[in-house]
């Protein structure tokens, strides 16, 4: 019996006791699918979208670029500020969880597509963020939805469905799954997305089919292993 039947019953006179809580939960494991990605032709097809002609085009180009490249949160992208961005050095600084501050270097495209941003499209605010809204008032992307919102738009565009909630999560995994493909360990994996458990990279070893198939026993035959 369900458990919205049993309170249906007690709530309407049918038992004399609420038996809801006897009803089992259903077990949910911790880590127990496949974290969705994109293909890197995927990654490449939403890069190449953003109108760069246009002020919106390079903020969103520059967006994309530190999501695939970087595997960067949506919150790090929006908290990124002017002195962040470390230009002689080519490193850029991220505010990561638990008010850690993270260098990392600048990839070569990434840092010409947030300068392009910077001289064109930004245009004058008194705002230390990078980003900002493409139309008055120009005030700073503070939420990590509006990244989300930006990346579910550039998406939708280029006909790639979204295989999970978080749209700009799926970058993040993207690089990761692509990195583990190429013969990058969890080590290297838990170091360039800069997580704080290595138990929160294992997941990425579901994505590695190549290895995973090396190490799969049999399926046993009618009978038993022989």
């Amino acid at each position: 019996m369900r458990l919205r039947s049993t309170r249906f019953l007690f709530h309407g006179g049918e038992t004399d006791r609420d038996l809801s809580a006897c009803v089992p939960t259903v077990r949910k494991w911790s880590q127990a699918t496949v974290p969705a990605c994109l293909s890197g032709e995927e990654v490449e097809a939403a890069i190449r979208l953003p109108d760069r002609s246009t002020a919106q085009g390079q903020r969103d180009y520059a967006i994309l670029l530190l999501l695939a490249r970087l595997g960067l949160r949506a919150g790090e992208i929006a908290d990124l500020e002017l002195g962040d961005i470390h230009w002689r050095r080519a490193e850029i600084t991220i505010r990561g969880q638990g008010k850690k501050l993270d260098r990392l270097p600048l990839p070569a495209d990434v840092g010409p597509g947030i300068a392009d941003y910077l001289r064109a499209g930004r245009g004058t605010s008194t705002s230390r963020q990078v980003f900002l809204r493409a139309h008055a008032p120009r005030v700073a992307l503070t939420d990590p939805g509006a990244i989300g919102h930006i990346v579910r738009r550039v998406l939708a565009q280029a006909g790639i469905r979204r295989r999970s909630r978080g749209a700009a999560h799926l970058f993040r995994h993207s690089l990761a799954s692509r990195m583990i493909r190429h013969g990058a360990t969890l080590n290297d994996i838990s170091e360039v997305l800069r997580h704080q458990s290595q138990n929160t990279t294992e997941i990425y070893a579901k994505v590695d089919l190549r290895s995973l198939r090396e190490v799969a026993r049999p399926w046993p035959r009618i009978g038993g292993v022989r």
